[in-house]
């Protein structure tokens, strides 16, 4: 069974905070590594990739890819993969866009509302909800594959410090 991570954020500063920190361990591996980020409008799964990708070394605005699909970030360290699929009507539209492509060694796909690209994205390593928690956002992650084990026992590791 794989494991779990819960924690609670309560405002923007932290949810950046959050994604400095993960990338700090998704950084380590070389693989490709796929998120899937899970939440209601609003709930900050664009803020939880700001941090992510601005930690990672991107200098500009990050932005939700709504209207694009796909964002891409060429960093030092790795290619990341924003997806937004919020509008995607059905997945095949993906495979007219080379989605396998997006796929490779040393890249991150963040991908959020991925459940309307379910049969044309790869499975996840980790999954993130972010829930609406009062005034802040509870913060769920679950490993899907080895990978995403290794990502959550770092976190464990560096939440107990």
């Amino acid at each position: 069974m794989f494991k779990t991570f819960s924690m609670s954020v309560k405002d923007e500063f932290f949810m950046l905070e959050f994604g400095r920190r993960l990338s700090q361990i998704l950084s380590q591996f070389s693989e490709n590594i796929v998120i899937y980020l899970n939440g209601d409008l609003g709930a900050g799964k664009t803020t939880l990739s700001r941090g992510i990708i601005q930690s990672m070394g991107h200098q500009g605005k990050v932005k939700s890819p709504t209207y694009t699909l796909v964002e891409e970030y060429s960093l030092a360290d790795k290619i990341v993969y924003h997806f937004d699929l919020y509008r995607l009507s059905d997945p095949e539209e993906l495979e007219f866009m080379g989605i396998r492509d997006y796929f490779r060694p040393n890249t991150l796909g963040l991908l959020e509302w991925a459940e309307k690209g379910l049969g044309a994205i790869p499975t996840a390593d980790l999954v993130i909800d972010i829930a609406y928690d009062g005034t802040g956002r509870k913060l769920s992650l679950f490993a899907h594959s080895e990978l995403g084990q290794q990502i959550i026992c770092q976190l464990d590791v560096d939440h107990a410090k």
